[in-house]
């Protein structure tokens, strides 16, 4: 029988987890939101509704959380009427929010005196992929949990890391997006040096195309911008990105570790953020690099 499945978080990425998981045929409940299209269109689907995480909690086996950061972990599980007054013995809490791995060992803890367990499993790929049931996820857990869980991440996932114990798939992910966004910022200065030195930008995408320096973020980045000059290719926010590299810049500082990259890769995103682009995607750091150098990017 499979496990009643109550989902925090039903956004972007949430929709698309969630109605791969009723398609599979979890009994899912969902957590009501002031944005009611995705919510109507899973209930349509077969799922439920809930009003507290608490009431999710009561209603499921396991509880996903897919929300944004830390903060809002916390307020789930510790919350007014948050998952941490329900939960019971053998429930299951997977995080699939990218979030701190202090937090992760936090909540683990905490379940782990009610008898329940907790594995972390931030995602990588777009809501496209999430949509499409083929996302990536690098999970935290102990073996067990890790079984459990397995079944419900194959709903939704095309990838399924395990990376040891809880909090290593939180680690692993704001290491991945260190160089996830670290490609992005290089992008960003080098289609604004093109421009202002002129460097044709169409034959120059030829060039990292066909050598070393061609990566996935470059082809989601660069083609979309050089065809029409639409910045969304990496749907991703500046805002979480930023968020992300924060956490990556103290978790590094814990170790203590010497990490230069981190606060540069921070610095392009902030100022991006800064410089009119508030509500952009990691994409228009190209567009603020070259605002903040007076450079007309062109094609």
């Amino acid at each position: 029988m499979a496990k009643k499945i109550g989902f925090v978080g039903v956004g972007l990425m949430g929709h698309g987890m969630a109605k791969n998981l009723l398609a599979k045929g979890f009994p899912v409940t969902v957590m009501a939101h002031r944005n009611r299209k995705p919510i109507e269109d899973l209930l349509a689907q077969g799922a439920s509704e809930a009003k507290t995480p608490r009431a999710i909690a009561d209603a499921s086996d396991l509880v996903l959380l897919c929300v944004t950061g830390a903060p809002q972990v916390e307020q789930v599980v510790y919350g007014q009427d948050g998952l941490l007054g329900a939960f019971k013995k053998g429930m299951i809490l997977l995080d699939c929010s990218t979030s701190e791995p202090a937090m992760s060992e936090r909540v683990a803890n905490d379940l782990a005196a009610l008898g329940a367990s907790y594995a972390d499993a931030p995602l990588a790929r777009s809501p496209k992929d999430a949509e499409a049931g083929k996302l990536n996820t690098m999970v935290g857990a102990d073996e067990q949990t890790f079984a459990e869980v397995r079944p419900v991440l194959e709903a939704f996932c095309e990838n399924i890391f395990y990376m040891g114990g809880v909090g290593s798939g939180a680690r692993t992910k704001l290491i991945y997006n260190l160089i996830t966004m670290g490609h992005a910022a290089l992008i960003a200065e080098a289609l604004c040096a093109c421009a202002a030195t002129g460097v044709d930008l169409g034959k120059f995408a030829k060039v990292v195309g066909s050598g070393g320096a061609n990566s996935g973020i470059f082809q989601l980045i660069v083609p979309k911008i050089l065809e029409s000059g639409d910045f969304s290719g990496l749907n991703f926010t500046l805002a979480n990105a930023a968020k992300d590299l924060r956490y990556y810049n103290r978790m590094v500082a814990d170790v203590p570790l010497t990490a230069p990259m981190g606060p540069a890769v921070l610095n392009a995103l902030v100022s991006a953020l800064n410089s009119g682009y508030a509500d952009g995607l990691v994409g228009h750091m190209v567009a603020s690099h070259c605002k903040q150098n007076s450079v007309e990017l062109g094609k």
